[in-house]
């Protein structure tokens, strides 16, 4: 069995994988979170209608199914206990320790192991790190002035106060993307009136979603065996369909670029009767170049008689709403900020200290790097998941959470195997890595100068998202190549 001791930093999918497979691999571990249950983004985020935008079929773990869905994009609460549901089954709860925030992780030269220190001053040696932090867990909050000058509540999407209650209020939703298209048509059943604050319009295509009838649940319970067959081709078939269709609206292929934009312009024809309103609605800038948003309800809603678009910009918040730049003052009693996260930033909750104590903070300053988006120059035995140009826009992060946990196991057993007591890849091949990268990140609608989003940097460097296929990137991952890393 493996000597060697890892702490994983995060209790989300990422890092329940990475504890799920580590203890088939005989590793010994601990698990740290920060929060009081499991679940990472998912925990977090429990805003009115938060839902995933894959199927679940291609979101949950591969070797981890469950028959407890009822969506088929499911919503938090069930993601949620998704997540309690294999830690559980997996029998995690000995190595997990919740309300455990890590503060710092120090490299030791010397020792050739790291020191992790808790919130609550605990230290643990590990041999190994694995960052499952994240990314979508900081949130953003726009520079807005006045904003502590209003009078009612205001929270944000990732910090929703469950204690307001709405029903009969008037709420300002400030933001239009993706967490704004699923709180607005369900604050929209209760609220007396809704303002949805549009920097920008976003491209939109139907979700399709539907419930998984309880017939439908008990015909799978009567053969599991062939519901769990059948849930894998059609896991199957997802990816496929993600990975060689959906890509061509971000590499601007003109047919994947015709074929979406026709996608969303159609969803927008039938759902938007008033052509004011459709030119409202139309974006200025070509399809995939920001997220597309999935959603069946979102357009229809905007179309409510107590639901309004404002597009004015925002120009400062008052006691008793929002003022907009042509002057008008709107008048709400909460205001909800569905203004996303702090993402090209990468400013970790953990203080990771490495080599000649260069803090990754510093070296990320300029904008992250790592090779294959898993391991850092200057930081032996790190392991980041969903590590920088690691997210996707066209498929599953939990496929590239897997194959990044499988590449993991394959390092740490490389160590054991070389009676090496770390790696770290040189600044050579993750140099080299991030040139190819770039070159192939260049040919995608991302690189186009009139794109602005949060998968790159204010100087234009694509730092979120994977060049290619995520079969390229399995292919990539599929063995640790010793002669790209320094053995320790």
């Amino acid at each position: 069995m493996p000597d060697k001791h890892i702490v994983i930093i995060g209790a989300g999918l990422g890092g329940l994988t990475a504890a799920i497979k580590l203890q088939e691999a005989g590793y010994d571990f601990t698990i740290l979170e920060q929060a009081d249950r499991v679940g990472g983004t998912w925990a977090q985020n429990t805003y009115p209608g938060c839902a995933c935008d894959v199927p679940v079929a291609a979101y949950q773990l591969s070797f981890a199914q469950s028959m407890n869905w009822t969506r088929v994009y499911p919503q938090q609460p069930e993601i949620q206990a998704y997540a309690e549901e294999i830690t559980d089954r997996f029998q995690l709860r000995p190595n997990l320790r919740l309300n455990e925030a890590a503060e710092k992780a120090v490299w030791d030269e010397g020792t050739k192991t790291w020191t992790v220190t808790t919130a609550k001053g605990d230290t643990l040696e590990a041999d190994a790190v694995i960052g499952a932090l994240g990314q979508l867990n900081r949130p953003f909050w726009p520079d807005i002035p006045g904003k502590d000058s209003f009078n009612g509540p205001v929270m944000h999407s990732a910090a929703w106060d469950h204690s307001v209650d709405l029903e009969g209020k008037r709420i300002a939703i400030v933001g239009s993307a993706a967490s704004a298209v699923q709180i607005i048509p369900e604050v929209a059943k209760t609220c007396a009136k809704v303002g949805v604050f549009q920097r920008s319009p976003n491209w939109v295509i139907p979700r399709n979603d539907r419930f998984i009838a309880p017939e439908e649940m008990a015909l799978m319970f009567t053969l599991p065996e062939k519901a769990m067959e059948f849930a894998e081709m059609n896991r199957k078939l997802i990816y496929e369909n993600a990975d060689y269709f959906f890509w061509q609206a971000f590499q601007w292929t003109p047919e994947g670029r015709a074929h979406f934009t026709r996608l969303a312009t159609d969803h927008l024809q039938e759902q938007v009767p008033d052509e004011e309103m459709r030119k409202k609605l139309t974006p200025d800038y070509p399809v995939g170049c920001r997220r597309i948003l999935i959603s069946d309800d979102y357009l229809t809603t905007l179309m409510e008689p107590n639901v309004d678009l404002v597009t004015e910009h925002i120009a400062e918040i008052v006691p008793e709403g929002i003022k907009t730049v042509d002057g008008k003052v709107h008048e709400y009693d909460v205001i909800a900020f569905a203004t996303g996260f702090e993402t090209t930033g990468w400013r970790w909750s953990v203080d990771v200290v490495g080599r000649n104590g260069v803090t990754i903070a510093d070296q990320w300053d300029d904008g992250p790097e790592a090779y294959l988006g898993i391991t850092v120059n200057g930081f032996p035995n790190l392991f980041v998941l969903y590590g920088p140009n690691t997210n996707l826009g066209h498929n599953s992060i939990t496929f590239m959470l897997e194959r990044q946990v499988e590449y993991t196991i394959l390092a740490l057993q490389a160590l054991e195997e070389k009676g090496a007591a770390a790696l770290v890849p040189t600044e050579a091949a993750q140099a080299a890595f991030n040139k190819d990268l770039q070159a192939q990140l260049g040919k995608t609608v991302w690189a186009d100068p009139a794109c602005n989003s949060w998968y790159k940097t204010g100087s234009g460097k694509i730092t979120q998202n994977w060049g290619g296929h995520t079969r390229a990137y399995a292919d990539a991952v599929a063995e640790v190549k010793l002669e790209d890393y320094e053995l320790v």
